[in-house]
């Protein structure tokens, strides 16, 4: 009987899922180095609000943007090292910041 005869559904043939038992170490280390570098990225996108500045990213790197929508020092090849310093030498001018709401 095929599937096209009457008085039988149009069912396809069940296929088996092949299951993995074995750990692909090489594959866990490239998704722990993206997730590394993801979590690095978001935590400076939120350095870069606190300071007014946007990170944003390009085919060339990053680059931070002012409040003017004007790349800091011309740049947008940084590295998010880079990045970071300068998001540091950015909180040493500024001096300490506290965002922790204060009762009252």
């Amino acid at each position: 009987m095929s599937p096209s005869e009457p008085g039988r559904g149009k069912r396809s043939p069940r296929i088996q899922r092949e299951t993995r038992n074995e750990f692909d170490g090489a594959n866990a280390g490239a998704a722990n180095r993206e997730m590394t570098h993801k979590l690095e990225r978001n935590s400076l996108q939120r350095r870069a609000r606190l300071h007014g500045f946007e990170l944003r990213h390009s085919a060339y790197g990053y680059s931070l943007i002012d409040g003017e929508r004007a790349r800091v020092d011309g740049r947008n090849d940084l590295t998010l090292d880079e990045v970071n310093a300068r998001l540091d030498a950015e909180a040493a001018k500024r001096g300490p910041t506290d965002t922790r709401k204060r009762p009252g």
